[in-house]
This record gives C-alpha cells, structure tokens and sequence, in this order.
C-alpha cells in the first residue's frame, strides 16, 4: 500500500535517487572492470530492492524476478558492451499511481544512457563511439525499497547507430530525442498539488477526445481525427518524440500527418487493456502499460503488410504548459510488437552479420 502521509513522494525519489548513487557509481566502471562488475551490480542492486523484486524489461529482456536474473540478462551484458555508462536524466517525477487507486507509489526516471559502444551487444556490432541508448523506467517503491521497475529502451536506436536499422524508412524524423524546452524536468523538490492535479486531469482530458474519435470512426468509417479535436489538450507547437520506426514530429499538423494518420489508417481492431501505473506530478505525468493495447495491422503501418492481431506495451511521459499538452514522449516495445507477427529483427542481422544461420 501506498504511504500517503506528507512527504512521502519525496521520500520514494530518495529511495530511488539513492539506488541511482550506488548502482549508477558501478556502472562509471570502465570497461576493464567489467569482468568484476557483475558481482557489484548485483550488490548495488540488492540493497535498493524488495527479495521477491519484479523487473520488466523490452524484448528480448521480458520479466525478471530477483537480482541475480536482472544482472545476468541485462545490466551485465550492457555494461560489458559499453562502460563506461552514465545515467542522464531529463524528466524524474513520483506520484501514486491513478491506475490502482493511489494504493502503490512509482517513481518515474526518463533520459539516456551514455556509454562507449565497444563490445557486441545483443550481437549489435559494436561503433567505438558514444552511443546514447534512450530509456524511461518507472519504480514501484514499498517503504524505503524498489520492489518493481519496468525499464523501457529504444533497442532500434542503437541497432540505427551501428548501421542495422531493421525497418523501411519512418514517417517522422529519427533521432530527434530533446529533453523538455523548460528544462524543468528533473523533479527533485515537492511540487504543487494543484499543479499535479491540472496536469493529470488534462491528461485524462486527452484521453477522452482520442475515446471520442475512435467512436466517430466506428461511425462514420474514417479514421481522420480534425485538428480541432487535438487542439482542445495539444499545444499547436507540440513535440511529439516518438521512438525509432516511427520518429518525432513537430506541430499538431505534423503529428497527425507523421504519426497520427499512419497508426489509425494502418492499424485496426485497436482495444486498450489499461495501465501498470499512471503517475504525475506538477506539470508531468507519465504512464506505461503491460501491454495496454493491442491492434490488428491493416497493411503499410511502419512500410509493412497486413498481418495478425498483436499487442502493444506502450509509455507516455507528458509535459503540461498552461491548458495544452506540450511534450510528448513516447516509448514503444516495437520488438515485442513485431515479435508477435513472425518479424524478429535481432535474429535476422545475427543471420546477415553471419552469426546465426538462416
């Protein structure tokens, strides 16, 4: 249950600003030291979470229970791949979660890690070059520990960077990944109740007129949502940040034309399964599910053919200015997505790197 006495937001962004301090100083290793990283990584880790701690990451990651499964699966190839890493955060924010009632408290944590690409990872050939991998991870914190993360990546990011991207070419513009224009993100003080509470009810705001449209498609058979309709809760000047396959879009019009469009033309049968957390605070909100959506690909959607239902695990992190909605960024789990359809872009470059065989 959440501890909804005063002051306990702050006290969970201490419980994870204090996981970061540890964790984050071993993952500063260089990559000399990574052969006796694995050990501390599991130390660090250990300290800051639950025993029957639940971790979720993006395929091919999928859910991990316990530390030793997290280091061995994840944050030990990582940093083997790329020490030294540095976690840099645009947006950090808590909240209870919307999504149960305000009976758990998360912790949101958005930004990049940056780390030298000098070793396979996942079998993406390494670039000797700063690599910046793009992440978002909400914590769910029990008195003063972590007791469930969820850590989305860009993972088509980096396969871009070392020249393995394995998609046609996106409607947006990739690489276009910029913290908020207020550079107000990082949340480490308390913030106004009134604030969180406009911001999520914009949030919810949003939410409905998005109800609204699919209802008018349903209708009317189009799937062409007026720009009026996003101008109630969007900013005209909206920035849209979307991941790698889709890309970022700048404007209201240029949303719909590079991203709005696309997805509702090309993807049917959309159903909404709901959200893990939904969290805000200030003029930030940000909400992941597990999967929250799932659709049927008509033909064309990111230049691929039509194809059987499949489902989504999407994060939202928002940014409020006034009445609109200003920033968007999304994280999508397109491998997972696209895992379900018989596409799995991993094992086709390890076929043409030579690494498996076809």
């Amino acid at each position: 249950m959440a501890d909804n006495a005063p002051g306990h937001l702050q006290r969970a962004k201490a419980v994870v600003l204090d996981h970061h301090r540890s964790f984050d100083g071993v993952l500063a290793r260089p990559r000399r030291q990574a052969g006796d990283a694995a050990d501390d990584l599991a130390d660090a880790l250990a300290s800051s979470v639950t025993e029957d701690f639940l971790w979720r990451g993006m395929h091919p990651f999928g859910e991990q229970h316990g530390v030793s499964a997290v280091v061995d699966v994840f944050w030990a190839p990582l940093h083997a791949a790329m020490a030294p890493l540095q976690r840099r955060m645009d947006v950090f924010l808590a909240g209870d979660n919307d999504a149960d009632g305000g009976a758990s408290t998360w912790v949101c944590s958005m930004g990049h890690f940056l780390g030298l690409f000098d070793a396979p990872w996942l079998d993406i050939p390494p670039t000797r070059r700063a690599t910046p991998v793009r992440y978002v991870e909400f914590s769910r914190v029990e008195g003063d520990r972590i007791a469930e993360s969820a850590l989305f990546l860009d993972l088509i990011a980096v396969m871009r960077q070392a020249g393995q991207y394995p998609l046609p070419p996106a409607t947006g513009q990739s690489g276009i990944y910029l913290g908020p224009r207020t550079a107000d993100g990082v949340q480490l003080d308390s913030q106004d109740p009134v604030e969180t509470t406009q911001t999520l009810e914009l949030a919810w705001r949003m939410a409905g007129d998005l109800d609204e449209a699919n209802r008018i498609a349903r209708e009317q058979g189009t799937d062409r949502m007026p720009a009026e309709v996003l101008s109630r809760c969007w900013h005209p000047d909206m920035l849209w940040i979307g991941p790698d396959g889709i890309g970022s879009s700048y404007t209201i019009e240029r949303y719909q034309q590079q991203h709005s469009y696309p997805f509702r033309f090309g993807l049917g049968d959309k159903e909404f399964h709901g959200h893990v957390a939904r969290i805000a605070e200030g003029r930030y909100a940000a909400w992941f599910g597990w999967a929250n959506v799932s659709n049927r690909p008509r033909g064309g959607y990111l230049g691929l053919p039509a194809s059987g239902p499949a489902e989504m695990r999407v994060v939202d992190v928002y940014r409020r200015e006034g009445d609109k909605l200003a920033d968007n960024w999304v994280f999508i789990d397109l491998l997972h997505w696209l895992s379900q359809q018989g596409l799995r872009p991993l094992e086709r470059m390890r076929q043409i790197l030579g690494i498996e065989e076809f």
